[in-house]
């Protein structure tokens, strides 16, 4: 540790304090943030409140104006500055993040870091190519404009924190906003390090601001402030109704990327194969995916050898250090989040479920690992079946007939994914019709296209984002009505 507000994490310095109005802020008090990896902690965070959320939001309103009327072309310039930096840091947030949330490293150099850089480039190109083509109404012209809205604050989640922030700072950026974000407590080095590559790349203090804390602190005072324009969420849908209530007094407008029990359909005329290579990517990141396909729903003629397979495959995978290259699953990221998912097993084998594969904590590692676990014999009304359980549990459920098959998959208060893996173009598209989901894949999984909408439908969130439909969101639309005649002047 170089001083009492820097820590040294897998050997990249990471600044504790939080990032307000182009300064680094202490707070009076921190809260101990620990690597799920082994449980030991890494060091002492600055703890944010109401003051420093107020700071924050005010610091993004002082420098709203001039970011606003700063250039497309030169916000575009400076985002891609920000995702050369990334690029240069790569290891270094790997790292780091690997430390912090216990994902696996050889995900985060290969993809998920990448991936930062990209959401800066894109929104960045996309925002010189957002037009909207005039039109005319009875020989008037009219012409869509995308104005930035004002300061806007980001609460973003653990299961991926660098990636997921980055997905809603850089359109927030692009389209000319100022932006608070607030990062998981369980996970927030590298919104630390980002405020700091950001700074390197010539963003100008105040339009991007740092404050770390917790939820029901620095959060709930972010979200209940009047001068916020925008506020975009990922998480829980218990948050999310606290969020909501807080923003309607100001009418501040809200995205929500909430939860997910999305299913996967596995039809008889699927390559099974390929069914159970998606399957078991479900247990990717310790099963911490929103858009994991947590319910597999196997038609019944194909369900005992599908199910033969995927334990085979499921038995393979090597659980252990997230830092190793060989690691296929790495651990749950908290305490806490360890005991729900141990809840969620235990009360479902007391109803009778069977555990296929797992069923509680790997024993060999100790900590906060749990198996990757398969459970069998589930009522569709069952806790197991219908709530979100966010950690390595997938059930398995049959049926007989293409419409019972989306029945089950759409009996739940979810929405935000489905997966199908059929041999059939027709069958594919009469289910895909008929599912209710944000994204839904036909013989594949997790393909992202940041042009395309994103969220969920129900209880799996409000809104979409992506491409134009990101710039829709935190921007105020302009439509200006001109006459084909009434000039005085020429200049």
């Amino acid at each position: 540790m170089s001083d009492r507000h820097t820590l040294s994490v897998a050997g990249v310095e990471v600044d504790t304090r939080h990032w307000i109005g182009g300064e680094r802020i202490a707070s009076a008090e921190t809260f101990t943030d620990h690597s799920p990896i082994d449980g030991s902690p890494i060091g002492e965070i600055a703890r944010g409140g109401a003051a420093e959320a107020r700071a924050a939001v005010a610091a993004a309103k002082a420098a709203f104006p001039a970011w606003a009327a700063t250039p497309r072309t030169e916000r575009a310039r400076i985002l891609h500055a920000v995702a050369d930096g990334v690029d240069k840091r790569l290891e270094d947030l790997a790292q780091v993040e690997t430390r912090d949330n216990g994902a696996l490293l050889r995900s985060h150099r290969r993809g998920v870091m990448p991936r930062v850089a990209h959401n800066f480039r894109f929104f960045a190109d996309w925002l010189l190519t957002l037009d909207h083509e005039d039109f005319d109404t009875r020989g008037h012209t009219n012409h869509v404009s995308w104005d930035p809205a004002g300061p806007c604050v980001l609460i973003t989640p653990w299961n991926a924190p660098l990636m997921l922030a980055t997905w809603k700072v850089a359109p927030a950026l692009a389209a000319g906003n100022t932006v608070v974000l607030k990062p998981a407590e369980w996970s927030p080095l590298t919104a630390s390090l980002l405020a700091d590559i950001a700074a390197e790349a010539g963003l100008p203090a105040g339009v991007l601001n740092v404050v770390q804390g917790h939820g029901s602190e620095v959060g709930a005072a972010l979200v209940a402030d009047p001068d916020v324009r925008r506020i975009s969420f990922t998480g829980s849908v218990p948050t999310a109704r606290r969020i909501a209530e807080a923003a309607a007094a100001n009418l501040t407008p809200l995205s929500l990327e909430l939860g997910g029990k999305s299913p996967l359909l596995v039809f008889a005329d699927a390559d099974l194969d390929l069914a159970v290579d998606l399957a078991v990517e479900q247990y990717d990141n310790a099963g911490q995916v929103c858009l994991a396909a947590t319910r597999l729903l196997v038609d019944s003629t194909v369900a005992a050898e599908f199910t033969e397979r995927f334990r085979t495959r499921a038995l393979a995978l090597r659980q252990g250090d997230p830092r190793d290259e060989a690691t296929d699953l790495g651990p749950t990221i908290h305490p806490r989040q360890l005991e729900k998912v141990e809840g969620f097993v235990r009360r479902a084998v007391t109803a009778g479920a069977r555990a296929v594969v797992g069923g509680g904590r790997n024993e060999e590692l100790g900590g906060l690992y749990h198996r990757p676990t398969l459970l069998t014999d589930v009522a569709q009304d069952s806790e197991i079946v219908q709530e979100e359980i966010f950690g390595p549990v997938l059930t398995l459920q049959t049926f007989d007939t293409e419409a019972e098959a989306v029945a089950l998959a759409n009996d739940t208060r979810f929405g935000l994914a489905a997966t199908v893996a059929t041999g059939s173009h027709e069958r594919a598209e009469r289910v895909t019709a008929q599912l209710v989901a944000g994204t839904v894949w036909v013989n594949c999984f997790f393909v992202r296209d940041l042009q395309a909408p994103f969220g969920g439908a129900r209880h799996s969130g409000v809104g979409r984002e992506g491409g134009t439909w990101s710039f829709d969101f935190y921007c105020d639309l302009k439509n200006t009505v001109t006459a084909p005649k009434g000039w005085t002047d020429h200049g």
